[in-house]
């Protein structure tokens, strides 16, 4: 039994992390941090979570947090390079569910979250916790860097093909759609009920803070010193959860749509997180809602030399929250399925 705490435990993220943790056999929940609602019942907060969670919020305290084996931060951008290296000088591990520690160029990531960052020295320590592709690394991480939500949909999307030199690495365009939860649990005019719904819009098409998240995470599949090329322009759809990534990509020769999937099919075969569809068939965002799977379609349209991928995932949880537990499971020696057996919601 391992000891548990979780930093910013009030967000939609945080709210999943919590419900997947309390069904995880392995896990002792010891402290949730919320400055904003200190003293109160997590279940009083999330009703969902009445009789499942019996702790209250408390208020951040650096001795209680390094007394756990393992502490998840579900807080904004800039608290966790703030306040890890105490948990990891004392001997706890980190899981950062936020952007802190994703990218290793510490200019670069000032220049897309707007801050200094605060311990470059941990920058180069964090592992990067997507499994599918960097299981090897994670199970001795003291410090989890958990991708985001869309550099997790594409780049188990991309990740076939591009690693094996399949499709050009120029040119690539990722057409991304996410549920209104993507933007948090904050209050904001452009995610009200009478703003978000019945509307469909891209946003930050110049530029997205994902954008070198992912860009790093592609070129890693590259060969030393091969040019990337991505587009990336992500859509608010109306829907409160969820993520639907379209990929587009020249194939570098001729092959099959029978040989692309199988490619597939080989790749992912061992992966019980993700789910290769029979040909011809799209993935859905109802069809992982709640559940920590990625399901993805492969196509090549009208037979030409484009390859189609399209690849969807649950934004808090194979996104986020389940994501992260996935990654404490490798990090502490549990079953990599433990406390995400949960399968999709139906409707």
């Amino acid at each position: 039994m391992i000891k548990v705490g979780v930093v910013g435990g009030t967000g939609y993220t945080g709210a999943e992390l919590l419900r997947l943790l309390a069904s995880h056999s392995g896990v002792e929940l010891r402290i949730i941090t919320s400055r904003s609602e200190a003293g109160r019942p997590v279940g009083e907060l999330f009703p969902g979570l009445r009789g499942v969670v019996n702790l209250n919020y408390s208020q951040p305290d650096a001795d209680a947090l390094s007394g756990c084996d393992v502490v998840f931060f579900a807080t904004p951008n800039g608290i966790a390079m703030k306040e890890a290296p105490a948990i990891i000088k004392a001997g706890g591990r980190v899981i950062d569910l936020a952007a802190d520690f994703r990218i290793q160029d510490v200019v670069e990531w000032a220049h897309w979250y707007g801050q200094e960052h605060a311990s470059p020295d941990l920058v180069d320590q964090a592992v990067y916790g997507l499994p599918e592709l960097n299981r090897e690394q994670i199970p001795g991480a003291k410090l989890v860097a958990n991708p985001g939500c869309y550099p997790t949909a594409v780049q188990l999307g991309f990740a076939p093909l591009l690693k094996e030199g399949q499709i050009k690495s120029q040119g690539l365009i990722s057409d991304v759609k996410s549920g209104v939860s993507g933007a948090g649990r904050g209050a904001k005019v452009a995610t009200l009920l009478c703003e978000a719904s019945e509307s469909f819009s891209a946003y930050s098409a110049s530029g997205h803070r994902h954008l070198p998240e992912i860009e790093q995470g592609l070129r890693r599949m590259l060969p030393a010193g091969e040019p990337l090329d991505l587009t990336f322009v992500p859509h608010l759809t109306p829907m409160i959860r969820g993520i639907h990534v379209t990929l587009y990509a020249d194939l570098v020769q001729d092959m099959s749509i029978e040989q692309i999937h199988h490619q597939y099919e080989m790749f992912y075969q061992d992966e019980a997180f993700v789910d290769v569809l029979p040909l011809g068939q799209h993935p859905s965002t109802r069809s992982v809602s709640g559940s920590n799977i990625c399901r993805i379609g492969v196509f090549r349209p009208q037979n030409r030399g484009k390859v189609v991928i399209a690849s969807a995932i649950d934004n808090l949880i194979k996104g986020a929250a389940g994501q992260a537990v996935q990654n404490m499971n490798l990090m502490f020696g549990y079953a990599e399925g433990e406390g995400l057996e949960q399968t999709a919601l139906i409707p």
